[in-house]
């Protein structure tokens, strides 16, 4: 692990962490559809937290980055800006094994975990990621997809197949017939 991007908890206990770095797309291992297709750029700070004598470990700072993915209707890739702030909270992994079962907040949704000395940068930024993207990627909320009869993307072009669609389960109904 590239120790450069990693935010160690001995290291803030002295100074918080001021970064300002740019991340390979590669580095990230988010989905094949979802990889960034730029370099990734992102700075901020990382501070330790001693909620309750827990070594939490805020995030803060801004992310830019673009992905590619393919419109779940018609296919076709588009463009997806990210210019935005976060803030994420880590607790170390040993605080739950110690404390059990317990209810979570509505302050600490947004709250990760960590094991070791610390958390990798690329990770934190992958997280923030992962949550910005839509569950469903559409390149525009009115896209009309592919034709299911010929495949044609409805977008580029009409196609002449017709849309009436009947269901063969309900086959054996059709034929019949009421007597009165």
């Amino acid at each position: 692990m590239d120790r450069s991007l990693f935010i160690d908890v001995a290291a803030l206990e002295r100074n918080p962490l001021l970064f300002e770095t740019a991340l390979r797309p590669a580095s990230l291992r988010l989905s094949d559809e979802r990889t960034p297709v730029r370099t990734l750029e992102t700075a901020g700070r990382a501070d330790l937290l001693d909620r309750e004598g827990r070594r939490w470990i805020r995030v803060r700072g801004r992310i830019r980055a673009a992905v590619e993915p393919a419109c779940d209707r018609c296919l076709e890739r588009y463009r997806q800006e990210f210019d935005q702030e976060f803030e994420l909270y880590f607790c170390p992994m040993e605080a739950i094994a110690q404390g059990g079962e317990s209810a979570i907040g509505p302050d600490e949704i947004d709250i990760g975990f960590y094991e070791g000395d610390g958390v990798a940068l690329a990770d934190v930024v992958r997280e923030q990621l992962l949550l910005w993207l839509p569950m469903r990627s559409l390149c525009d909320p009115a896209c009309r997809g592919l034709c299911p009869t010929c495949g044609a993307n409805r977008n580029a072009a009409a196609c002449a197949c017709r849309e009436t669609f009947a269901d063969p389960r309900w086959d054996g109904l059709r034929h019949l017939q009421y007597k009165h």
